[in-house]
């Protein structure tokens, strides 16, 4: 009965929100994919060249499968770009490339959030696995034990969604600026990779609202439980 029950309608703001977000990233990356820079470029050149201008010259440039799936790794210290922003010298490419890069730059620099994001990762991780089994298993049984750790378990895996959004917020600012600074693209190309990167950013902040709107959800089923 829990696959039907009432407080599904809870998530569904935030399922529209996500995906409004994921389209719109899709969108904007396809279109700005097509303007290629002035400077001739590609992703990896210009990643590169800012890595090794921040002194991170021990920090490879890889290619990787997938569409947007574009990263840097802290604990190997690699970046690794998708063929789309790797091989081309579209805006978009640049702007992607730009943003690993001021994730490494972060993680060089010891950037705060960056590290709190970081050493929540783990308990984040369990917690998105382990608290929605615990938490119905509790439902099931009327244990509050069981449902009160898993929304504890659920609420670090927000947190972690939410130290997310300053650490992804700032990286799209270093790379707007390491750009524009660098001379990578010109002043009417900026704002087509800010659009790039602001539509990347709304993926973030989606993932919250869906997080929070879960979590809102849990503790309606365990008021209901408790009033019952």
């Amino acid at each position: 009965m829990f696959f039907y029950d009432p407080t599904y309608v809870l998530l569904i703001p935030a399922l529209i929100f996500a995906f409004f977000a994921q389209a719109k990233v899709q969108s904007t990356f396809r279109r700005f994919l097509h303007e290629h820079s002035q400077v001739g470029m590609t992703g990896a050149q210009v990643a590169r060249q800012l890595l090794d201008a921040h002194g991170l010259h021990d920090v490879p440039v890889e290619l990787v499968g997938g569409t947007l799936s574009d990263h840097y790794d802290p604990r190997s210290r690699r970046m690794r770009l998708s063929p789309q922003v790797y091989q081309s010298t579209s805006v978009a490419a640049l702007g992607v490339a730009a943003h690993e890069t001021g994730h490494a730059v972060q993680h060089a620099q010891n950037y705060i959030p960056l590290g709190i994001r970081n050493n929540l990762f783990p308990v984040a991780n369990f917690g998105s696995q382990m608290a929605f089994p615990l938490f119905f298993v509790g439902l099931f049984v009327s244990s509050n034990v069981l449902m009160n750790v898993g929304i504890w378990l659920f609420m670090a895996a927000l947190a972690f969604q939410l130290v997310t959004l300053p650490v992804e917020f700032n990286a799209s600012r270093r790379a707007l600026g390491m750009l524009e600074q660098g001379g990578y693209l010109t002043a009417p190309e900026v704002p087509k990779a800010r659009k790039v990167l602001s539509a990347a950013a709304l993926t973030y902040v989606a993932a919250v609202a869906m997080a929070a709107a879960q979590l809102l959800r849990l503790l309606v089923l365990r008021g209901h439980r408790r009033d019952n």
